[in-house]
């Protein structure tokens, strides 16, 4: 409303503009609200806006056939700027009383949003309507900048493929990257199940174009926690998963022609419908199209982005139809993304052509569940046979190995009781001298023999003992090698079984042979009678003759296949005995290849345990040497105090001395009257006291390091003389 278009009867008057009809579609919502705002009689002000739109029509109509364009145009461009100020006017309003709006005008607030949020007010919507306007996480903002992330480094290597084109983000320390590396790193703190996921970085950046960094991470975390797309950027992506199988239901009902196309070119819906979801179409359609997108995905979520990849294939469908996989990339890469550059209503129209079910989806959504609870249930039945699989063939393994090493048991088991025999005998042997050896001695003793011969045969005797020793430890020896190469009563049992399998197919080979062996005698002997009857058949018939000649030759093939079959016979013989020749050399060949490997074994732990023990002494003997080093130090202190404690004796000595001394001046003189000798007695013994305590204490130093050295004898020695001195010293003040 205008103030020179206002009327007395009907208040402000509106102007239907003489535009494009794209662009009366976009502005007829505007109007509606503006008019249900402003006007106190709405009903008469559509009247009134229905007489001016026809009445502006047949002028517009007129004015092209006159040809009178350029006023048209000018007072077109006129209305349009009366028209953003009443757009600014608007949503200054809707910001002002959000809460009302939401409340009661709801419905008319999404179709606002549908036809797009001014520029200058994205911010302020975008907060109010993901509510993210008072959040506590906003406090903890700074805090969050000083910490380290351990996402840092992949949230650098990204920043630079993050709108590189924008001016906002362009160059490598230019405030925009800057600030969107701050906002991912303060989310990946917050929210460490996620941490970055590289999408995310698009949506960030398109917040950070419309408001402050403290105001964009508020709005993103809000965007994560109730925008289903913090299970969208989970590592596992499950979420993802459901809706790239919701979509692909959708272009299944509502576009059979193009998905068979697609299934028939093996152009699966994720090759170009992840992007859609996990960055809001903001890095496949241009900057201002995929924002008026985010507008309405703040509004109504995951919804939007459905309808307008539906739309998107829907408008392409018939170009898509003609291309191979190579040409539709082609085609999603550098046709699609401008289609909707000059009209972004357009995208917006047919997006809410397409038909989208709430209820179905959440069908899907719980189909979805349950094939991916089977399929990980099958996954974890296939992990168990493929462990339970992998077990019986290590199984097969093994009992392939023991059968294998049974031969290798036998044989060594039938050495070990040989040379155990051997050794047997050789110490029997030994034994029998040895006895002899005794009784020689005692027959020698009982005659009374030299000395030296008696040395000699002792000495013999020593050297039989010594091999009736070694003979011993290598019987020991040998019955441990048996023990610890024997095989069990079931593998004994099992290697007789085969080889009693082994005789009989020995025994029905020489059977076999003796039959082909008589057979063929047998032929020869009816051949030598033949012969013997051929000399008369000269006499006889030519028929006979031929008949005659036949059976010869007859007899003469049957001799040669016999003996043929008597050499096969004979060769596979020979072949069964080398292969089990061959067996026994590999298994000896395997026998050894293990004690080898054992004998490597104990070497390394030998040097192992070698190197430990020389570690070892040395820090004994380092031990060794410090405790000597103490002990050194501790004899010198002793002896220190020793000799401090003879100087104290010394002194008392002298002391006592002294006070004989004056015993005697006092005796002589006579000078010391009753009183003060008392006075007198009682010092001395004072004295007496002090000096007893100060030996008592040194002496029981002495005595209690007595045991750290040999100093014992010298401090009960001074210990003993001090006591007896002070007795002295009691006596002569006594």
């Amino acid at each position: 409303s205008r103030p020179e278009f206002e009327s007395q009867e009907h208040g402000p008057l509106f102007i239907f503009y003489n535009i494009s009809p794209s662009k009366s579609v976009l502005f007829s919502v505007e109007l509606r609200v503006i008019v249900e705002i402003t006007c106190p009689n709405p009903s008469l002000m559509y009247r009134l806006l229905e007489a001016d739109s026809k009445s502006m029509r047949s002028m517009s109509g007129s004015r092209r056939n006159s040809g009178s364009s350029l006023v048209s145009s000018s007072s077109a461009s006129s209305n349009l700027s009366h028209l953003e100020e009443d757009t600014w006017i608007l949503w200054g309003r809707i910001v002002n009383e959000w809460d009302e709006w939401r409340r009661k005008k709801d419905k008319l607030l999404k179709e606002l949003i549908r036809k797009g949020i001014p520029h200058h007010f994205r911010a302020i919507v975008w907060q109010l309507l993901g509510n993210a306007t008072d959040m506590p996480v906003k406090n903890q903002y700074s805090e969050l900048l000083k910490m380290s992330s351990p996402c840092e480094k992949l949230i650098r290597r990204d920043i630079a493929r993050t709108y590189p084109e924008h001016e906002f983000f362009k160059g490598q320390d230019s405030l925009g990257q800057e600030v969107l590396f701050n906002v991912m790193k303060a989310y990946s703190l917050v929210d460490r199940e996620v941490g970055y996921c590289q999408g995310s970085a698009f949506i960030v950046g398109l917040l950070l174009m419309q408001m402050p960094e403290e105001e964009a991470f508020c709005v993103f975390v809000r965007l994560m926690q109730e925008y289903r797309l913090r299970e969208l950027f989970k590592p596992s992506m499950a979420e993802l998963g459901l809706c790239i199988y919701q979509f692909e239901y959708l272009l299944q009902e509502q576009l059979p022609e193009l998905n068979v196309h697609f299934r028939s070119q093996s152009f699966h819906t994720s090759m170009y419908a992840s992007s859609w979801f996990l960055t809001l179409f903001l890095t496949f359609l241009p900057l201002p199209v995929a924002t008026r997108i985010f507008d309405i995905f703040m509004y109504e979520g995951l919804e939007i982005i459905f309808r307008v990849g539906l739309a998107i294939l829907q408008y392409n469908q018939t170009d898509l139809i003609q291309l191979d996989m190579e040409g539709m990339s082609q085609h999603f890469q550098k046709v699609i993304p401008h289609q909707f550059d000059s009209c972004p209503d357009k995208l917006i129209l047919r997006a809410y052509q397409i038909k989208y079910n709430p209820k179905r989806m959440k069908k899907l959504e719980k189909e979805y569940t349950t094939i991916k609870n089977k399929e990980m249930e099958e996954q974890i039945e296939i992990k168990r046979l493929r462990t339970e699989n992998r077990l019986l063939k290590q199984r097969i393994e093994t009992l392939e190995k023991g059968q294998v090493t049974r031969a290798q048991e036998a044989e060594e088991n039938y050495v070990i009781k040989r040379e155990l025999a051997v050794v047997r005998q050789q110490c029997s042997t030994a034994s029998e001298s040895l006895e002899r050896a005794q009784d020689t001695i005692r027959e020698l003793q009982q005659h009374k023999h030299s000395e030296e011969f008696v040395s000699g045969l002792q000495t013999q005797l020593e050297q039989s003992r010594l091999r009736e020793a070694e003979l011993l430890g290598a019987l020991k020896e040998m019955q441990d090698k048996r023990n610890n190469s024997l095989p069990d009563e079931t593998n004994v049992a099992q290697l007789q079984e085969e080889l009693k399998q082994v005789k009989l197919r020995e025994l029905e080979t020489l059977h076999s042979f003796r039959e082909m062996q008589e057979t063929v005698t047998e032929l020869n002997q009816r051949w030598q009678h033949h012969m013997a009857r051929g000399g008369g058949h000269w006499k006889e018939s030519p028929k006979k003759n031929a008949l005659n000649e036949l059976q010869d030759k007859l007899m003469g093939v049957r001799l040669r296949e016999a003996q043929a079959q008597a050499e096969l016979k004979e060769v596979k013989l020979k072949a069964l005995q080398l292969e089990s020749q061959n067996q026994i050399h590999s298994n000896l060949l395997s026998r050894h290849e293990q004690e080898r490997a054992a004998l490597q074994d104990r070497l390394q732990h030998l040097t192992s345990h070698n190197k430990s023990l020389q570690g070892q002494l040395s820090e004994m003997k380092r031990k060794q040497t410090e405790s000597d080093c103490k002990s050194k130090e501790e004899v010198m202190a002793v002896r220190l105090r020793e000799a401090d404690t003879m100087a104290a004796m010394a002194e008392l000595r002298q002391r006592i001395a002294e006070l004989e001394i004056q015993k005697e001046e006092g005796l002589i003189q006579g000078q010391l009257n009753h009183s003060d000798s008392r006075q007198y007695i009682t010092e001395l013994r004072e004295q007496i006291a002090e000096l007893k305590n100060e030996v008592w204490y040194s002496s029981k130093l002495i005595f209690t390091q007595h045991t750290i050295q040999s100093g014992f004898l010298c401090s009960d020695y001074c210990f003993e003389h001090s006591w007896h001195s002070l007795d002295e010293l009691q006596e002569v003040v006594t």
